[in-house]
């Protein structure tokens, strides 16, 4: 039997091209940052080509609701507009959008992402924390040597603070924590310049909120390793950027590999709290607006390292966007040694779900493989999906049964909220609602616009390629019913003029009628013949003997 998951990361990816030009955008918490690469496979390696960075403000939303404003809105959807016209002028062939803590908060998230699309034409993937810090990490080993050593990087943002550990491989430990400079600025700071009960309120918060992401990055450490700490993303810019004014009287032409210690953190925590907004706007270095939330920026700096016991930190200018254009590269098979190990990442993390839930894999194996068989059978002929499709079909096939882990009734409703609410890494929001979706129509009713579930999927296509993904895995998972690999194979024949769609089925064991087999596939074709518009026939044979069914 083919092993699914072992094969699975070694399917074709598309001819390399020379010099290929990408844009990546982060829609964050405070700004929007977008950057613009030249891309040199045979390195690999990439060039930056131009640099853009709007502080929009998407996390200042309104507080009763919790909903993005509405102006603020307007200014970001004009913001990407620009972005996308410069990518645009620079020829850039592809633009790569991820969205964190404030759109995946709000309320309205989801209907800004639509309007962006409608809009400015641009498809933004919205991300969960744990994907934005393997981002994250991404993008730091593309710009800092790690020689295999621990190294524990901290990227504040406007609405969360990402601790991760890594030494060049695996990433070890991957945490997002709802503590960033704009979220605690609007949530706890009220005062101008903050009073003492405001400030040691904010200081305990920082660090109560950053103890168990903290905890979890010491508890990954080994026995005598001492961990470097990088800084990322503009906070952590912005305070090397005032240090470096102040100690050397000018700024580095690249501030990556920049150091400061815990000790002038400190001294500078003392002199922003004693300052008003206007007075920290005047600061040498001090980029327009980050003066309102510098502060907490500052104490969730100074909080973190002190929880961690480190005594100073490294500053690395490339962070989540960049982390965006290796992951493309990656998954455009543009990396073929440094990083190699994150090419399969989906596959792993698909894997480690089915063992945390006790999935028997032989049996999901066998399903998955009988599902991307009937895809490529029937690719051309009955739909027009591709291998990114044809990926996540192989990981709802791998999952579907999840659901056991809680209950063997409804396990199919069950399997959808083990993956949606699990942490698939590799993968952006609606692929994983596009998986859950899968899994969950595997067996029963069919998918139906009044299932919230279904509802969740914003687009028309998505809605389709999972009516016809989940007709197919039904038949898949038909085909293993006694899950013993009953039917070694399946050999499919469309006759468009007959509307007929006949399968050969390939018994394993000579004398076995499959019986079970057969009668599960009759009693779930229905779905498959409403979906693609056809008549299923399946035809048993056996070693030695043959029936119709």
């Amino acid at each position: 039997m083919l092993n699914v998951s072992a094969n699975w990361g070694s399917m074709p990816t598309q001819p390399v091209k020379h010099n290929r030009i990408i844009a990546a955008i982060d829609i964050g918490t405070n700004s929007l940052h977008m950057v613009i690469v030249r891309i040199e496979p045979m390195l690999p390696a990439f060039t930056m080509i131009a640099k853009e960075k709007e502080t929009v403000r998407l996390g200042d939303r309104n507080l009763e609701t919790g909903e993005l404003k509405p102006e603020v809105i307007k200014k970001a959807i004009a913001c990407l507009g620009r972005f996308k016209e410069l990518a645009k002028t620079l020829e850039a062939e592809s633009i790569i959008a991820v969205a964190t803590s404030a759109v995946r908060e709000a309320p309205n998230g989801q209907d800004f992402l639509q309007k962006v699309e409608t809009e400015v034409g641009v498809s933004v993937d919205l991300i969960s924390g744990q994907e934005e810090a393997r981002r994250i990490y991404l993008g730091v080993l593309s710009g800092m040597e790690f020689n295999n050593q621990p190294h524990i990087i901290v990227d504040i943002g406007g609405g969360s603070t990402e601790l991760i550990l890594g030494d060049s491989q695996e990433p070890r430990s991957l945490t997002s924590t709802k503590v960033g400079a704009v979220r605690l600025t609007g949530e706890l700071i009220t005062s101008d310049p903050i009073n003492d009960i405001e400030f040691k309120y904010l200081q305990a918060y920082a660090r109560g909120m950053l103890e168990r992401s903290v905890e979890e990055v010491l508890g990954k450490l080994k026995p005598g390793e001492s961990p470097k700490l990088v800084g990322t993303s503009g906070t952590i810019e912005t305070l090397a950027t005032i240090h470096a004014r102040e100690k050397l009287g000018v700024v580095p032409s690249t501030l990556s590999g920049y150091q400061f210690s815990l000790q002038d953190l400190r001294t500078w925590v003392n002199r922003l709290r004693r300052m008003n907004n206007v007075e920290r706007a005047t600061i040498p270095g001090m980029p327009d607006k980050r003066s309102e939330v510098i502060l907490a920026g500052a104490v969730i700096l100074h909080e973190a390292m002190t929880l961690l016991g480190v005594d100073s930190v490294t500053l690395c200018e490339r962070s989540l966007r960049e982390g965006v254009i290796v992951d493309w590269m990656l998954t455009h098979g543009l990396i073929e040694d440094k990083l190699r190990y994150q090419s399969s990442i989906r596959q792993r993390h698909v894997l480690k779900t089915a063992k945390k839930y006790q999935i028997n894999l032989e049996h999901s194996d066998r399903v998955a493989a009988f599902a991307l068989s009937l895809f490529d059978q029937t690719q051309t002929k009955l739909h027009n999906w591709g291998k990114d499709e044809r990926q996540l079909l192989w990981a709802a096939a791998i999952l579907h049964n999840c659901g056991h882990y809680v209950s063997h009734s409804s396990h199919h409703k069950h399997s959808y909220y083990l993956i949606r609410n699990g942490e698939l890494l590799g993968y952006n929001e609606t692929e994983i609602e596009i998986i859950a979706n899968l899994a969950r129509y595997h067996r029963k009713s069919a998918p139906k616009k009044k299932h919230d579930n279904y509802r969740n999927l914003l687009h028309k296509e998505h809605r389709q390629m999972v009516s016809q993904l989940s007709a197919i895995l039904r038949l898949a998972v038909a085909l293993d019913r006694r899950q013993i690999g009953a039917i070694s194979r399946v050999q499919c024949e469309y006759f468009p003029h007959l509307h007929e769609f006949k399968m050969l089925i390939f018994a394993s064991s000579l004398g076995d009628d499959c019986a079970l087999e057969l009668w599960n596939l009759d009693y779930k074709k229905g779905v498959f013949e409403e979906e693609f518009g056809v008549k299923l026939v399946a035809n048993l044979v056996n070693p030695g003997n043959a029936r119709f069914s």
